[in-house]
């Protein structure tokens, strides 16, 4: 049986997402263009479920708690690495980005994951059943954080950690809550990647299910 989609490319899935009304999105989208090869960078993309407050230095984070998703990118110049002194619900903690480079840090108390887009590189409008259950099996995969790594460009950031995503010109990140847009144009970025939080994955798996029980048509 197929199935009418726009370029279902797991994870980063057109299903809408769920419980937009309790949302406010800041940077829902972000344009992350490295510097030359000549140069130091480093950029670190925040997540967190409150207004996230920094410092002048840039390197003392303050969260609470909340449920609105929110984003901030902060930009490193120079080859010394950074730590950031997070202030969160859960206690003080830092995080460091050593290496030059584009990096998500997760101050949310929910896991988020994500993974390179091949946006544009297909124009299907139809999927099958079978296909859709391999997807279904790989997102299942994705937020138990197995078959992670590097080569896949998938990634797995749990509450409270930082993860290296790339150290490409120019990025395109869509964060939680926010799906690639059908009319999007991939061409002019390096590469895409697309986030969400465990909670929005699993709304899609048990949303996509049973579309992929067969089901007889009656007979005329």
């Amino acid at each position: 049986m197929l199935f009418a989609s726009r370029c279902l490319v797991l994870p980063g899935l057109f299903f809408k997402p769920i419980n937009m009304k309790k949302l406010f999105f800041i940077s829902a989208v972000v344009l992350i263009t490295m510097a030359s090869c000549g140069s130091h960078q480093k950029k670190i993309l925040i997540y967190a479920s409150s207004d996230i407050g920094v410092d002048n230095t840039q390197k003392n984070i303050t969260v609470t708690e909340g449920t609105t998703h929110h984003e901030k990118e902060l930009d490193f110049s120079g080859s010394d690495p950074v730590a950031l002194n997070i202030q969160s619900p859960s206690g003080k903690f830092t995080l460091d980005a050593t290496d030059d480079g584009l990096y998500i840090a997760n101050l949310k108390n929910d896991t988020v994951v994500g993974s390179y887009q091949h946006v544009g590189a297909e124009g299907n409008s139809k999927i099958t059943q079978e296909q859709l259950k391999h997807q279904l099996d790989s997102l299942q995969l994705l937020i138990t954080g197995q078959n992670i790594n590097a080569a896949n460009k998938n990634y797995f950031i749990p509450p409270g950690k930082i993860v290296k995503i790339n150290t490409s010109g120019t990025t395109k990140i869509f964060g939680p809550y926010t799906p690639i847009p059908a009319s999007f144009d991939a061409g002019s970025v390096a590469e895409v990647y697309k986030f969400y939080t465990n909670k929005e994955v699993r709304d899609i798996i048990d949303k996509l299910t049973p579309m992929t029980i067969y089901k007889e048509e009656p007979k005329k």
